[in-house]
């Protein structure tokens, strides 16, 4: 109270802003001499003050000031021995056990580090499989889900969490769900007679600890410097990379105890522990960190709706409310003795995991061609314009009545012992209308949780499957190491397709969980921001009704499931259609070959003509509305009372399908995404966000221009979006220069041919271009190739055909969509508005344009029409 903040931070400033107490990390294609003199030139300017602190600021409180207490006079909130109720803002049921691990010493907190033993635990307590804990708490009807991780990780602690998504049955059983937490945790102490956790459990972690690491697949540099920065903060420089992602670091025969201990200095892959020494010191750590997990170190916090209105106290900042109850010494006692017979009789370790591949089964069949290690890392512009080999037919039945259209492309790239096997049964029914949307989302929600236990395995050994219920018939999609997937996609795709009961819930209260969880992600809608409304409702307007139905029409048809209804759903869903294929990977020919007939056999689907084939949806071609006049808006009050921001999402629609008209948006929304923050956020100050891109459906592209805020109306946002528009022209295009067009073009040249960082990548575009029928798998090439050839005046031609209306009317004219979220209350409100403001004509005709004349105003009741109108004018 009463600190001088500013002088607080410039002393602070002073003290330790040295670069000697910073760590750089730089991910980059270019070479390291390139690299080196980047960061030369961006931070020599950092000071490096000898007469600052050697010492990092964390020292000054390390040790010092207790994170956690159960003293109500030291904290705000008491840690131990209390329950935190906390009442959230969408309708979450959760219960948290949070541990603080404080590290005794130097030695523990290399421990922690190089041996990691909280990675065990959290296998343990957050496996899916028979006999786990979440399987018990399901069988209860008390969970839908469970996680054990670490969380908080700083200089002199971390913290190790238990978190169960609840039932409502299981909020009213939550003090029997912490006891039974406690209770597994118990199952992994030791006993003066016995080791509980046996060693094939830390054999098998760190096996499949080390098959993650020896095929990495390259992700985002982002994320990837932003762990290796953090990683210099703990590790010595040999262990910046594998530091946070392998297990067992010390070298065999080294302990952490040893002032000259030793750390593994080997990239190579490891099947196993190094030597006895090495698995016992794992042992030994994990079994510290176990005792620490105990009933009187435990945080709890219970987070529900439920408490609302219940609770005393509101937190300062987010004004969220809460309350702290002390625990009874009887229930904590209850917990500690953790005597349940049920419990016990119902848990076990995890069995060996029959998924984990052979070293005969993670053979490549075709290596990739090695780079030459002395040649730049940066891909040339010529090899970045060459297409990747597309996947080939292998099969085709025909369109009439045909059965099976399958690609297939061997991987000669990436090397790695994986393939995607991608199969879509084209049926027109499962999608129709918005209670079979709902059954599908049940039935999706279903098939998943009652095969996790079967497939969790997989998971853990690098293998996945996902089933999915489209507006174009059901896709199955399975991935991952090809030794034993065959087996895997073999089970599932007969649970899925023929054991119908196998995959639907035994009872009426287990398909009530399931219809909760749904009603409640339903309802999390209308906590979302006033930005992802205005989105929302945009979207709607741009897709068929069959593609993409309502928030408020799928909780309606949710409510009306039945479990019989759903039941007859299931069994409708692989009957008839046509299949379709992609199977990409470590796979020949034969091999693939024999995926199909496998998949084929198991969903004995029916064949069907041509004609009853669903069709490839259409976007919706919004009205046009000529210059100057005023584009056509929906205006939706926004869900959450207590949310005061307003927003406007403004969208520019182009229809034009040639690589051409799509590279012309990309490089409109380049020009002006920068000027058009710089305007709103920066100048004007409007909003904390505001933002511009491109969307696309299907072969239309949109311009979309975002922004939300708590103190300008969604009128003031949409007018000032406007104007900026209106002021695009002269303000940035007719100022371009060559050189500045080629600059956004190598931009955006160099984004499109970005070489697939792995498999997965490639495998889910190839399968883009295979579902929407488009085929064009060069189509990033085709597209950079346009791009070379781009001028000033294309650019300009094309604005005036977008924005001005000076196009022809099929692909062209000025179509522009304003969807603009009022809040009820704040210094952003305005006038409520209406439901619908459609009104009749004197005709009687119920044209919306017509009905609508001066400019299309649409209510959220004016949704359907509006979309049934646009669907008439798709299709003629």
């Amino acid at each position: 109270k009463n600190a001088d903040l500013r002088s607080a931070l410039i002393e602070f400033w002073s003290t330790y802003y040295s670069a000697k107490q910073m760590s750089l990390a730089l991910v980059a294609p270019q070479p390291l001499p390139k690299l080196r003199q980047m960061v030369i030139d961006a931070f020599s300017d950092v000071p490096n003050n000898p007469n600052q602190a050697d010492m990092p600021p964390e020292k000054a409180w390390n040790g010092i000031t207790p994170p956690y207490t159960r003293d109500i006079t030291q904290s705000i909130i008491p840690s131990y021995q209390h329950i935190l109720q906390v009442v959230p803002v969408a309708d979450i049921r959760r219960v948290t056990l949070t541990w603080p691990i404080l590290y005794d010493s130097t030695n523990d907190k290399q421990d922690q580090l190089l041996l990691k033993p909280s990675y065990y635990l959290a296998h343990l307590i957050g496996h899916e499989g028979p006999n786990s804990l979440l399987s018990y708490l399901k069988s209860k009807g008390w969970a839908n889900g469970l996680g054990a991780s670490t969380d908080e990780d700083l200089s002199d602690f971390y913290t190790f969490e238990v978190s169960v998504e609840l039932t409502e049955k299981g909020l009213s059983n939550v003090n029997d769900i912490i006891g039974a937490i406690f209770q597994y945790i118990q199952l992994m102490m030791t006993s003066s007679s016995q080791q509980n956790i046996p060693n094939y459990i830390f054999q098998e972690v760190l096996q499949l600890n080390e098959l993650e690491w020896r095929f990495l697949s390259k992700g985002p540099a982002s994320s990837y410097v932003q762990s290796l920065v953090k990683s210099m903060g703990q590790y010595p420089p040999m262990l910046y990379i594998a530091g946070p992602r392998r297990l067992a670091l010390l070298a065999a025969g080294s302990s952490s105890a040893d002032s000259n201990y030793k750390l593994l200095d080997s990239s190579q892959y490891r099947s196993n522990f190094s030597n006895q020494e090495q698995l016992q010191s794992t042992i030994s750590a994990t079994r510290s960190l176990v005792d620490r997990l105990s009933v009187d170190n435990a945080i709890v916090t219970i987070t529900s709706k439920s408490f609302s209105g219940k609770t005393r106290r509101k937190e300062k900042w987010y004004g969220t409310d809460y309350d702290i109850q002390p625990i009874p010494p009887s229930l904590l006692e209850q917990w500690t003795r953790g005597n349940n017979v049920e419990v016990s009789s119902s848990i076990d370790f995890p069995p060996p995991n029959p998924f984990i591949p052979s070293e005969e089964g993670l053979k490549v069949k075709i290596p990739p061609v090695k780079k030459d290690p002395s040649s730049s890392t940066t891909t040339s512009f010529e090899e970045r314009m060459k297409p990747v080999p597309p996947p080939k037919i292998i099969r085709d039945d025909g369109d009439n009545n045909g059965r099976w259209t399958v690609y297939f492309k061997q991987d000669d790239r990436f090397g790695q012992p994986k393939a995607f096997v991608i199969v879509q049964l084209l049926t027109s029914q499962v999608y129709s209308n918005a209670q079979n949307a709902a059954f599908a989302q049940l039935y999706q929600l279903c098939a998943t949780d009652r095969l996790e236990e079967y497939a969790y395995d997989a998971q853990l050994a690098g293998m996945s499957f996902n089933v999915a219920v489209l507006p174009r018939g059901v896709r199955m999609t399975f991935g991952g190491y090809n030794d034993k997937l065959l087996d895997f996609a073999k089970y599932v795709s007969k649970k899925l397709a023929q054991d119908f009961d196998s995959v639907l819930p035994t009872s009426e209260e287990e398909f009530e969980r399931y219809k909760d969880q749904i009603g409640r992600a339903l309802a999390a809608f209308d906590v979302q921001q006033p930005y992802a409304h205005a989105g929302y409702y945009s979207s709607l307007l741009f897709q068929p009704r069959n593609v993409v139905y309502t928030n408020a029409e799928l909780r309606e048809a949710s409510k009306r499931t039945t479990l019989a209804d759903l039941s007859t759903y299931v069994r409708s869903l692989w009957t008839s259609g046509k299949g379709l294929a992609l199977i990409q990977g470590n796979l020949d020919r034969s091999e693939a070959d024999q995926f199909v007939q496998i998949i084929d056999d198991t969903l004995g689907f029916t064949t069907v003509p041509e004609k009853e084939l669903p069709p490839r949806p259409k976007a919706l071609p919004l009205p046009i509305v000529s210059a100057g006049g005023m584009p056509t808006r929906i205006v939706v009050s926004e869900p959450n009372v207590s949310n005061g921001n307003a927003a406007s999402h403004v969208s520019i629609q182009s229809l034009g399908k040639t690589e051409k008209d799509h590279v012309l948006v990309e490089i409109l929304g380049a020009i002006v995404n920068e000027p058009f923050y710089e305007d709103l956020r920066t100048r004007q100050q409007l909003g904390y966000i505001v933002s511009s891109g491109v969307k696309a459906f299907q072969e239309t592209r949109n311009l979309v221009f975002l922004s939300q805020s708590s103190i300008a109306s969604a009128e003031t946002l949409t007018k000032e979006t406007l104007k900026f528009l209106d002021n695009v022209r002269s303000n940035f295009l007719e100022q371009l220069t060559d050189a500045k067009v080629g600059m956004y073009a190598k931009g955006l040249i160099v984004q499109r041919t970005e070489p697939d960082k792995n498999l997965a990548i490639e495998a889910t575009r190839n399968w883009a271009e295979i579902a929407t029928g488009r085929l064009q798998f060069d189509r990033l090439q085709s597209e950079a190739l346009e791009l070379l050839n781009i001028t000033k005046e294309d650019i300009i031609n094309y604005w005036d055909e977008m924005y001005l209306g000076k196009g022809d009317d099929k692909n062209g004219g000025r179509r522009i969509l304003i969807s603009e979220i009022i809040p009820k209350s704040g210094p952003a409100s305005s006038k409520n508005p209406s439901k619908t403001y459609v009104k009749k004509t004197g005709n009687n005709k119920s044209n919306l344009e017509e009905a609508n004349k001066k400019s299309l105003i649409l209510g959220i009741d004016d949704i359907e029409k509006y979309r049934i109108e646009r669907e008439l004018i798709a299709s003629s």
